[in-house]
C-alpha cells in the first residue's frame, strides 16, 4: 500500500512522516501495492486531527483521531481501521472474492459476535429540483443535520450537510 501524507495548518516533520509510514505498514498484509491510503494531519487549536482513508477498490476506510499529540493521533486512527476491517471481515471477504488488491484472509477475528445490519426505518421523498442555496435553507428550516435534493444546475442528486465546525459541506454524485 502506498501512503500519501499532507499537512493542513502544519507541515509534518520527517519524524512523524516515518512514524506514519510505519504504522502503515502493518495494514500492508492485506492491500496491494495498487491501494493507497492518505492520511491528513491536521493543526487545530486544541491539539491535533488525523485523518486517514483507505480506498480499497470500492471500499473505503475511514478514521479521524483529535488528540494534543499527531503521534497518539496516528496510533488511534490504526487500531480504528484494524477494528473495521475486522468487524466486517466476512462481507468485505464476500465483496473482494476473487481480487488480488484485497485480502482479508488474515485479519483478526473480531471479539464481538457479528451483528447483522438492520435497516429500522425507510422514507421515500421526491427529490425537489432546487440550488445548493435553498437545500441549505430547506435542512436548515427542518432541523436535520443534512439534506438530499436535485441540483438544478447540475441535474444530478446532491446532498447538503452540517459540517462540525458548523460551516456546510456538499457530496456531489455521479455515474
Amino acid at each position: 500500500m502506498k501512503v500519501i501524507i499532507t499537512g493542513k495548518n502544519y507541515v509534518p516533520s520527517e519524524k512523524l512522516r516515518e512514524t506514519i509510514e510505519k504504522k502503515f505498514e502493518k495494514l500492508d498484509k492485506y492491500f496491494s501495492n495498487e491501494i493507497t491510503g492518505n492520511v491528513m494531519v491536521i493543526k487545530e487549536k486544541a491539539g491535533y486531527k488525523v485523518e486517514s482513508t483507505i480506498n480499497a477498490n470500492g471500499t473505503i476506510f475511514r478514521a479521524e483521531v483529535k488528540a494534543n499529540d499527531p503521534y497518539d493521533c496516528v496510533d488511534r486512527c490504526i487500531e480504528k481501521l484494524s477494528s473495521q476491517m475486522s468487524r466486517f471481515k466476512t462481507k468485505l471477504q464476500k465483496k473482494h472474492k476473487g481480487q488480488k488488491a484485497v485480502d482479508f484472509e488474515e485479519l483478526p477475528v473480531y471479539e464481538e459476535p457479528e451483528e447483522e445490519i438492520h435497516v429500522v426505518k425507510k422514507k421515500k421523498f421526491e427529490l425537489t429540483p432546487m440550488t445548493v442555496d435553498e437545500a441549505i435553507v430547506q435542512m436548515e428550516l427542518l432541523e436535520h443535520n443534512f439534506y438530499v435534493f436535485l441540483n438544478m444546475e447540475t441535474d444530478s442528486v446532491n446532498v447538503v450537510y452540517r459540517r462540525d465546525d458548523d460551516d456546510y459541506g456538499l457530496l456531489e454524485t455521479t455515474y
